[in-house]
């Protein structure tokens, strides 16, 4: 009999979730991406993340900056075509980002995520408040195009003219 692959993670007597701390009207997470949906992130305004693929049921956003950019540097970075990796911001109304348990992957206190159906990411989206903000980029080996160092945003997107802002 083969175990579910979270029991092969975590044994029986590990925490897989942790109570929310007490929260105000809004929660600020965070999520890594790469180019691809950081240009549909883009398409949208600033405002939703994209509906996830078939063979992706949840949408993760994580609970702080550092665990973001660990996996915007050691995973986007290194195994997205092209190989750069974004860390983006963005604020949720607390009373739709605290429907979910806070899911430990890792370190309790660093490896904490929100799990959110992929059917429900349309209202997840309705309760950010403000624009998804990108705050930081890791650029792979072999990432040749330039990044804004303040945007951290390309400076070359496909049907701009290099060296323009806009919207993207």
């Amino acid at each position: 009999m083969t175990r579910d692959w979270l029991d092969t993670l975590f044994p029986s007597n590990a925490e897989r979730t942790v109570p929310w701390p007490v929260v105000g009207d809004t929660v600020t997470l965070w999520r890594p991406t790469g180019l691809h949906e950081l240009r549909l992130v883009a398409d949208s305004g600033w405002r939703a993340w994209p509906p996830r693929l078939s063979d992706q049921p949840i949408f993760y956003p994580v609970l702080n900056r550092p665990y973001a950019e660990e996996i915007a540097r050691d995973w986007n970075a290194k195994r997205n075509d092209p190989p750069v990796g974004f860390v983006t911001e963005f604020d949720v109304r607390a009373d739709v980002a605290t429907r979910y348990d806070i899911q430990v992957v890792g370190a309790q206190n660093e490896h904490q995520e929100l799990w959110l159906p992929a059917e429900e990411l349309d209202a997840f989206n309705a309760a950010i408040i403000g624009p998804i903000r990108v705050v930081t980029h890791f650029a792979g080996k072999g990432f040749t195009d330039r990044i804004d160092p303040v945007t951290h945003l390309p400076d070359v997107w496909p049907g701009r003219a290099q060296g323009t802002r806009g919207d993207l």
